[in-house]
C-alpha cells in the first residue's frame, strides 16, 4: 500500500518528512506500524524516517506500542495535545474546503 494521497494537513503545512509521518500515522490511529511498513507506505527512504522518528517519538507525538521480537512498531499517541489540535484543524480544513466547493 503506497501513501500517495496528499491530504490538507500535508497542503497548508508542506510536505516534510515529519508532517508526512504524523499524517500518515493520524489517517491510521487504530493501526501500529514497524518503520519498514512506515517508509513502504509513504514512499519514504530508510534513512529519511530513522531520521524523523526520532524526533517525534522524543517530544510523545509518537510511541511506541508494544514490541514484536526485536521490532517496535509505532503508533499516534492520540492523548498528545498537538495530535488532538491537528486532528481540530485538519476538520476546519474539511469544512472549508466543502464550503468553498459548494460557492
Amino acid at each position: 500500500m503506497l501513501y500517495e494521497v496528499e491530504s490538507l494537513l500535508i497542503k497548508v503545512l508542506g510536505n516534510s518528512p515529519k508532517t508526512r509521518i504524523i499524517d500518515f500515522m493520524m489517517d491510521n490511529p487504530l493501526f501500529d506500524f514497524t518503520k519498514k511498513e512506515m517508509f513502504e507506505a509513504m514512499g519514504m527512504s530508510k534513512r529519511t524516517l530513522y531520521k524523523a522518528l526520532p524526533d517525534l517519538e522524543r517530544n510523545g507525538i509518537i510511541k511506541t506500542s508494544r514490541k514484536i521480537g526485536r521490532a517496535k512498531l509505532y503508533k499516534i499517541n492520540l492523548e498528545h495535545q498537538l495530535i488532538r489540535a491537528l486532528y481540530e484543524f485538519e476538520k476546519e480544513l474539511s469544512l472549508q474546503e466543502a464550503e468553498e466547493a459548494h460557492a
